[in-house]
């Protein structure tokens, strides 16, 4: 059976509260938002 791999990744101090507050309000630039609503219009047509 296959080991699962172990990122260790740990953040602490001030990179942990920078992180989180980011995962809070994520920032996006405006080529990130094209491509969101480019992959939800995709993901619309795929169900229909």
């Amino acid at each position: 059976m296959a080991k699962p791999i172990e990122l260790g990744l740990t953040l602490e101090g001030e990179d942990a509260r920078r992180f989180h507050e980011y995962m809070e309000r994520p920032t996006y630039t405006d080529d990130a938002r094209k491509l969101i609503r480019f992959a939800a219009h995709r993901a619309q047509d795929q169900r229909l």
